[in-house]
């Protein structure tokens, strides 16, 4: 049962430019359909990066862009380039890989974070939204020291013992799942189910510290 926690709340406007403040009234932004800087994966396995054309200007990438550091002031938003892939009012930052079948296992090490998502989102997911916050997008989170699992505005809580240095992320397109993983068990907290359609990018938010990537690796044994 979801609960009644505000969306608002759990993304922070320290992760939104000045003059985003109305960015709930949301308006239709158009991608282009030529979106050919990203690789779509149909294998096991998704080795991917941060990409740096997605990322809100508060985010800095780092280790060959596979982590991503929050800053509280950011770049200001004039001073990265302007293009239709970056998220300009969330701080938000993308995979550059597409996924469009296949079951995929990576990590993320969130030690350094006391606030953040990870997930899955459609790479045609509107740049004017935050990860969670609507029906392209597929999240688990960590906020007010509380695991949830979000989509479509909608907050699940998720029971987990403290918070681990690493946790896994599996995504099954064709099944229809995505799952938290504690490796150390190793066994899957818990389970987002939906019917994927279009192809899907690895996603995340950042509002404190860093998050590390690790992708690439074989699923753990004995998850479901």
């Amino acid at each position: 049962m979801a609960i009644p926690t505000s969306a608002a709340r759990l993304c922070r406007l320290a992760g939104r430019t000045v003059t985003s403040l109305a960015v709930w009234q949301r308006r239709a932004v158009s991608l282009p359909a030529r979106r050919c800087y990203m690789s779509t994966s149909t294998s096991n396995n998704a080795q991917f990066r941060l990409d740096e054309r997605t990322a809100h200007s508060s985010l800095d990438l780092f280790k060959k862009d596979t982590g991503v550091i929050y800053r509280m002031l950011g770049l200001d938003p004039s001073h990265v380039q302007d293009n239709p892939e970056r998220f300009r009012d969330w701080a938000v930052v993308f995979g550059d890989e597409k996924i469009s079948n296949g079951r995929h296992y990576w990590e993320v090490t969130v030690k350094k974070s006391q606030e953040f998502r990870l997930g899955v989102a459609e790479s045609l997911m509107s740049r004017e939204d935050c990860v969670g916050t609507n029906s392209s997008s597929w999240v688990f989170g960590y906020a007010q020291r509380k695991w949830f699992a979000m989509t479509n505005n909608k907050i699940v809580p998720v029971t987990l013992v403290g918070k681990p240095a690493r946790v896994g992320i599996l995504l099954d397109f064709e099944e229809g799942f995505l799952g938290l993983v504690d490796i150390e068990k190793p066994r899957i907290i818990h389970t987002i189910r939906v019917q994927f359609k279009a192809p899907l990018c690895p996603a995340f938010g950042l509002w404190d510290g860093e998050l590390l990537t690790h992708s690439g690796l074989e699923e753990p044994e004995g998850l479901k």
